[in-house]
């Protein structure tokens, strides 16, 4: 008897693979036809037999069901087994069986030689491939058909990137997509575009489809009918259609600058350090900007797909004096627990109590030298790991001594001009809700 429990054993027992294990013993030892013949109905007459009392001994006793072969342990590794020759031969001669009443005994040489062409086949493409995906079986045993009827493109494509480690994995990981898509995603793996644009610069996150097309409604595949989960699962740079990406860092006057920009009519999303989702949000709503706030250290280890897939538009990079911006960290308060809703005309609250309530919120020791460490190895110092990631050429910084309440108004003369932002009529009203009166 074997266990249930194990996809291995299970798979050796399905009815193909025992009659496959028949054939080759019959090419190897001979025997006759007839008595072939006698063995294969035998096992099939069997294999009936052990299913009807499982079937109803489940009726009866319904907890002993097996579990399906995906839940057990070794399900990866009993799908190399469906690549054997006896399974394989043996599916040929169920298929055959299912079909002799319409001639397929006619055909049944020329598929079993078939079935022996394609064994090693497989057997060629897991060894040669094993190291470009180490899932290649399990992509595979779901194309199967497919995978054949493609190999000779398919092994060019991965061939020609056999060193470009990133596309081979985004194509393995969207295997199924690729593989329904193939002409049109051969066309673009081949192209110069790509090569130019994500191979020759060994761009961590290539995009599968042609970025160019995607931005064309005519285009049957495109940015309007793809589900924006697979798009981020396929790295697809984010549409064309905005303004300017724009990334702030905390203790460098983001405020300032969010609220200006919005009081000049910009849609842009408010902090997040879930990069997938705001990479979704991008695709169900219209915003005027990519907009990436750093408040937190592993903000930037966080966002790193996300960034790799920012259009390549021109950045605005919010800027500060080093110096100046440890001096703001260093002295960076927050709210004591329950303190930030007392108000001062409150008579009920002592007022020393009102004025207790700042704390130093980031730190665990009050000491100079906790703090240093503790800014220095903050994200919002990624100036550098940020710009090698985004298009280096079109790179505006704004340095935050622009956004002070003597050069906001001129600063943001330039802005509109330089981003097309909306014209506003009275400059001095944005200054007083930014700054106060």
């Amino acid at each position: 008897m074997y266990n249930p429990n194990s996809a291995i054993e299970r798979v050796k027992n399905h009815l193909a693979y025992k009659l496959g294990q028949a054939m080759i013993e019959f090419t190897n030892n001979g025997g006759g036809y007839i008595a072939l013949f006698k063995k294969l109905y035998k096992i099939k007459k069997q294999h009936k037999k052990e299913q009807k009392i499982y079937q109803q001994t489940i009726q009866i006793f319904p907890q002993l069901k097996y579990p399906s072969l995906e839940t057990c342990g070794d399900y990866e590794q009993a799908l190399r087994y469906k690549f054997h020759l006896s399974y394989m031969l043996g599916e040929v001669l169920i298929k055959a069986d299912k079909t002799w009443h319409k001639g397929s005994g006619f055909k049944l040489k020329n598929d079993i030689k078939k079935a022996n062409k394609e064994f090693k086949i497989f057997k060629e493409i897991f060894n040669n491939f094993a190291k470009l995906s180490p899932n290649i079986i399990k992509i595979i045993s779901k194309n199967k058909q497919a995978f054949l009827k493609e190999l000779p493109r398919i092994q060019n494509i991965l061939k020609i990137h056999q060193d470009y480690q990133p596309i081979l994995d985004n194509i393995f990981h969207n295997f199924n997509y690729f593989i329904q898509n193939f002409n049109l995603i051969e066309e673009w793996l081949l192209s110069n575009d790509f090569n130019e644009k994500y191979k020759k610069e060994n761009h961590p996150y290539p995009s599968l489809l042609d970025p160019k097309k995607l931005n064309d409604e005519n285009e049957k595949i495109n940015y309007k009918n793809i589900p924006a989960e697979l798009a981020w699962e396929m790295n697809l740079p984010l549409p064309d259609g905005y303004k300017f990406n724009l990334f702030t860092f905390g203790l460098t006057g983001h405020s300032i600058l969010l609220r200006a920009l919005v009081y000049h009519g910009v849609r842009l999303q408010w902090y997040s350090n879930d990069y997938k989702m705001l990479y979704l949000d991008n695709f169900e709503h219209s915003y005027d900007c990519i907009h990436i706030l750093f408040l937190d250290r592993n903000d930037f280890n966080k966002s790193f797909k996300y960034i790799n897939l920012l259009p390549r538009i021109t950045t605005i990079f919010l800027i500060r004096d080093p110096i100046s911006k440890f001096k703001t960290g260093l002295n960076h308060g927050g709210y004591k627990k329950g303190c930030n809703s007392y108000d001062i005309v409150d008579s009920n609250i002592p007022i020393q109590k009102i004025l207790d309530r700042v704390q130093y919120p980031f730190f665990e020791q009050i000491t100079l030298e906790h703090m240093l460490n503790y800014w220095i190895n903050h994200g919002v110092w990624r100036y550098d790991s940020i710009i090698k990631n985004i298009c280096k050429e079109k790179i505006y910084f704004l340095d935050m001594e622009e956004l002070m309440p003597n050069k906001i108004l001129s600063t943001f003369v330039d802005l509109k001009f330089k981003f097309k932002l909306n014209n506003i009529d009275n400059l001095e009203i944005m200054q007083n809700i930014i700054f106060g009166p």
